[in-house]
């Protein structure tokens, strides 16, 4: 008969157990060999019995996650459990012109409820500041402000499975603003975000990415009485991987293109923006997710500047903090 010689490492006997059985093995743990025998056996048995409590207990503590937050400005598949209602706290910062000095937030106060297992349902008050001064074609400001109003359907369109990895979902977000976000001057503002989020489970609850695709086009009535019309369109890549079953970083990428008209017509500029992501489980129904972006290369028409800041910021960060009930 056939033999092989083994060597396994004190740390992890288990790996010998496949080998019961096949002819003549001799086992060498550290500087001790054994052979076919009783100890041998016991050895090899001991090891699987120690070692698999162990791996059990890895598998139970990287349970499913709601993929929805773990991208940063990427949206994720997840929409929820049936019947869970959670309360948000959504902040996004933009940062940075090409001159003066430029900050601007818009912070959603969200409700949101998932009524069945493929429905999603948010809605919430928006709030505003602005702290400008120096910067070329925009006002002096500094303001806070209560600055309008949201909802949004999601739709869970293909679902993961353990023999389907990818999971898609669409989401439609209609929005009203009476304060403009990047200049804070009163306007009256309908916008109307659509999205297809997907997400595919590279490595069974550990390792994610993530893919978005934008429209959002959206209206303006400016304090003269114009009519302003205008869309963007974008897409996203990510990936996420879980370092502790309560906490996942990664990183992600936008390219964003804008229009001075609702069709994908009349282009002004784009820009791509891309930063580090993190997500944390606070508790079992508290979590908090914050991202960074920088535009790292951009273009304006008609300029030769290599950023596009006319459309876009030099940064943006998100802070969200959610509370499940």
């Amino acid at each position: 008969m056939s033999s092989i010689n083994v060597f396994v490492s004190p740390r992890l006997p288990w790996i010998a157990g496949s080998l019961v059985g096949m002819g003549s093995v001799s086992l060498q743990i550290g500087g001790r060999r054994y052979r076919n025998s009783k100890t041998l056996s016991a050895l090899i048995f001991s090891g699987l019995a120690t070692s698999s409590p162990v791996l059990a207990q890895d598998a139970n503590l990287y349970r499913d996650i709601e993929t929805k937050y773990i991208f940063g400005f990427t949206t994720g598949s997840g929409i929820g459990l049936e019947g869970e209602k959670e309360f948000t706290i959504d902040t996004i910062g933009r940062f940075g012109k090409r001159d003066g000095h430029y900050a601007a937030t818009e912070t959603k106060y969200e409700f949101e409820t998932t009524p069945t297992q493929f429905i999603q349902l948010e809605f919430g008050l928006l709030g505003a500041t602005h702290n400008i001064s120096g910067v070329t074609d925009l006002d002096d400001r500094r303001q806070i402000a209560l600055s309008g109003a949201f909802g949004e359907v999601r739709y869970l369109a293909i679902e993961r499975t353990d023999s389907w990895p990818l999971a898609v979902t669409l989401s439609f977000e209609p929005t009203w603003r009476r304060i403009d976000e990047t200049s804070g001057e009163k306007i009256v503002n309908y916008e109307f975000e659509t999205k297809i989020n997907a997400d595919l489970e590279l490595i069974k609850n550990r390792l994610y990415a993530g893919f978005n695709l934008l429209y959002e086009p959206e209206t303006t009535k400016a304090p003269t009485g114009d009519l302003e019309r205008e869309a963007k369109f974008g897409v996203s890549s990510a990936l996420a991987y879980r370092i502790h079953p309560d906490v996942v970083v990664g990183g992600e990428v936008w390219y964003l293109r804008h229009y001075d008209s609702l069709g994908l017509h009349d282009f002004t500029g784009d820009a791509i923006l891309l930063g580090p992501t993190l997500y944390a489980q606070l508790t079992r129904k508290s979590f908090l997710t914050a991202a960074w972006n920088v535009q790292v290369a951009g273009h304006e028409v008609g300029e030769p500047t290599r950023f596009n800041f006319s459309e876009f910021q030099r940064h943006r960060v998100k802070l969200k903090l959610a509370a499940e009930f």
